[in-house]
């Protein structure tokens, strides 16, 4: 789980800011929307975050942070020079000769760990891995550049033992513009603090899911391979009035003309196994869902057959959605998602926040939203330490904040009329 993260020079985000997911000491719905961490200081973790702001505020960029990060952490550049893909603040003459800045301290089940890195646009400055058995970090490794090359230092007292010739592998497999990471993937060795890091966060964290994102495609795959996932979207679309009772995923298999076959094979993101598929094959995998629909009609119950394209902007939305959260529920994941809304009935979407809150688990969700009927709910649904707020100053700059920040905020009879009336900023004409 995700404790907080610090971003600067990054996109909008030109001076540092913080958001953090520790839960403040109000009781309400503890008992599914926060997690005590088993560490020294027992932690307190929510499970939801949300961000208002006015369009262009930055609310994305926040979400494009950990986007980067996951990116980052596999990007195998084949050349030093094709720099690392991070964009900076760029609306002034000085950050952008000035590096990007990252912190992201998370739990991996009970234990804690620290990761910091700082980059430009060519290189990383530095990158470093820190775990927690008390109050105080204690250094993993350590990734410095210098003379163009990496320079790491690994803590075998208290950390992972590491051969001399490990460190060597690594080190020469380590480009500048890349993470360690991709580097300790290339040496066989034994690093199971360092590995469990990299696991968590190549794992648990998902794509971004922003209005753009194919999330029809991604929930076909899902419910081609999962039973219970099909159970659950039945369950809980049939308790949101849709009529839908039975949704079928079929595998098609379809001829790839020569041309396809030569770019999927020469494509870095297919396996080698797949490759090879291809090559003898020349085929590949489509999914195709069916829905069918139960209703009364003159007949009595009548079950008719619909494709997916026949559906309906907020069937799809839903279906995508829900088993995005199913997995993360189920994976123990965190999960981004910009502008939830589209496509969905403001109803819809508190029963789609209400069925994930009310589930016992160790995932998370950071969403953006221009819905602030939600802020209605803050105290019956939604905890008021989940609520944060993006707002750009004169000079184009983002500013994060939460809204418990704000004083006598228990004695508001409505934070959606004081949110309206640009209480809390992050509204149109608010730029500083």
């Amino acid at each position: 789980m995700i404790q907080e993260i610090k971003i600067k020079n990054f996109l909008s985000f030109r001076d540092q800011v913080s958001l953090s997911f520790e839960a403040s000491s109000d009781k309400f719905a503890e008992d599914c929307q926060v997690v005590t961490m088993d560490d020294s200081a027992k932690t307190r973790l929510l499970r939801l975050g949300i961000v208002y702001g006015y369009n262009a505020s930055g609310k994305s960029n926040l979400l494009k942070a950990f986007d980067f990060l996951k990116f980052f952490w596999s990007y195998d550049p084949s050349s030093a020079d094709m720099g690392t893909r991070v964009r900076s603040f760029r609306l002034n003459d000085i950050s952008i000769s000035e590096p990007s800045h990252f912190e992201l301290i998370f739990f991996v089940e009970n234990t804690k760990y620290s990761y910091l890195l700082e980059l430009n646009e060519k290189e990383v400055i530095l990158e470093k891995l820190s775990y927690y058995k008390s109050t105080q970090p204690i250094m993993l490794f350590e990734r410095v550049i210098r003379d163009e090359q990496s320079d790491i230092s690994f803590n075998s007292q208290n950390g992972d033992k590491v051969t001399a010739i490990v460190k060597d592998k690594i080190t020469v497999e380590c480009l500048k513009n890349m993470s360690f990471f991709v580097a300790r993937d290339k040496a066989n060795a034994s690093l199971p603090l360092i590995d469990a890091a990299k696991g968590w966060i190549k794992t648990h964290l998902m794509q971004l899911i922003s209005p753009q994102t194919d999330l029809t495609g991604y929930a076909q795959t899902m419910t081609s391979q999962n039973k219970s996932l099909v159970s659950y979207l039945l369950e809980f679309l049939r308790e949101a009035d849709f009529n839908v009772t039975n949704i079928t995923t079929d595998v098609i298999m379809e001829r790839l003309p020569e041309e396809a076959v030569k770019m999927l094979t020469e494509s870095k993101s297919v396996s080698v196994q797949e490759r090879e598929r291809l090559l003898a094959e020349k085929t590949f995998k489509r999914p195709k869902t069916t829905f069918e629909h139960t209703v009364e009609n003159e007949s009595g119950n009548a079950s008719y057959d619909f494709a997916l394209g026949e559906e309906s902007l907020g069937t799809l939305k839903t279906f995508g959605i829900e088993t995005a959260l199913y997995q993360a529920v189920q994976n123990k994941a965190f999960l981004p998602i910009d502008e939830i809304e589209n496509s969905l009935h403001p109803k819809l979407l508190e029963k789609i926040l209400f069925e994930y809150l009310r589930v016992t688990s160790r995932s998370q969700v950071l969403m953006t939203t221009h819905n602030d009927g939600l802020l209605d709910l803050v105290g019956d649904l939604i905890r008021k330490d989940s609520i944060w707020f993006t707002e750009k100053d004169k000079a184009g700059a983002t500013d994060l904040y939460k809204l418990t920040d704000f004083r006598g905020v228990n004695r508001l009879s409505s934070i959606r009329e004081a949110y309206r009336n640009k209480r809390f900023g992050a509204t149109l004409g608010n730029g500083k």
